[in-house]
């Protein structure tokens, strides 16, 4: 194994972060002229996955993206099912997309995802299509980091819960005001998300043509999730295997709460620079072909 310190990880490029799968996914798209429903139907798809945003197209060419953050601030403004079937993609999209190479250095990421709050950026890959860089895609990283640090020293922070019988309206400010994608039921171990969100308002938009205003719906109209509740304190690097495995990764530990968000801003933090820090390399066998760690 090689020791690192943090500004070594800091100033690692993406190619040097992922030497074999920078590029291994493509993006998903949407043209910029489908009406907003079907923009809704496609995150409640990706959302929370390696994807975890649209890219929207004109004739081809990207000119921005979508995600749960767009959709459900338009909704917020523009509750009715007929919104949804009369506006077009184009008009909630973000289009300051950031556009990332192999060479861009894991530092100038994080910036750009803190200063946009959107921690998503596109690659051109060799196919000359593009691929997606998400806050998921770092769980790759935090397992290849064998470091002192482990669940119970990550940072704690406010746990945003609600009752159960709310209207969609006051979930969407619970998550608005508090500038998170995900709320916990109680103190139970159950939780919604933009994406479980969309998923319902999908689902009533096929099969409950009486309802009109959309912000009316009671919240316990929707599918609730099962956070992950951990029993032991992982070190860092198998957590983020434990959430690299999980198809919408999200834990709790006692009071702390993880998302991949959370390893990204480990993975940048000081606490990360005064722990001792081994990075994983791996090498193939010349035998097998197959990956051996160091």
């Amino acid at each position: 194994m090689e020791s690192v310190n943090k500004e070594g990880i800091m100033e690692l490029t993406l190619g040097q972060l992922f030497p074999d799968t920078l590029t291994d996914t493509n993006c998903v798209f949407v043209d910029k002229d489908r009406e907003i429903w079907v923009a809704t139907e496609m995150c409640a798809q990706y959302l929370e996955s390696t994807i975890d945003a649209l890219v929207v197209q004109d004739d081809g060419k990207s000119i921005g993206i979508v995600g749960g953050y767009d959709i459900l601030d338009y909704l917020r403004k523009n509750p009715t099912r007929d919104s949804q079937y009369q506006h077009t993609t184009q008009e909630i999209i973000f289009k300051d997309v950031p556009q990332v190479t192999s060479q861009t250095k894991f530092k100038d990421l994080m910036d750009t995802w803190k200063n946009s709050r959107r921690a998503f950026a596109v690659i051109q890959n060799k196919s000359g299509n593009y691929s997606p860089v998400s806050a998921r895609k770092m769980l790759e990283v935090g397992k290849k980091y064998k470091t002192d640090l482990s669940v119970s020293s990550m940072p704690k922070k406010n746990i945003v819960t609600f009752q159960g019988d709310e209207p969609l309206s006051e979930i969407l400010d619970l998550m608005f005001n508090n500038k998170t994608r995900k709320l916990l039921l109680g103190t139970s171990n159950q939780f919604i998300s933009d994406r479980t969100i969309l998923e319902g308002l999908s689902r009533i938009l096929k099969f409950q043509k009486d309802v009109d205003n959309l912000l009316d719906v009671p919240i316990n109209k929707f599918t609730f999730d099962h956070i992950k509740v951990l029993t032991e304190d992982l070190p860092f690097d198998k957590l983020c295997k434990v959430m690299d495995r999980m198809e919408h990764p999200y834990v709790i530990y006692k009071d702390i709460v993880v998302s991949p968000w959370d390893v990204c801003l480990i993975l940048s933090s000081e606490n990360l620079q005064k722990s001792e820090v081994r990075l994983e390399m791996a090498k193939k066998c010349p035998h097998c072909g197959k990956d051996v760690n160091l």
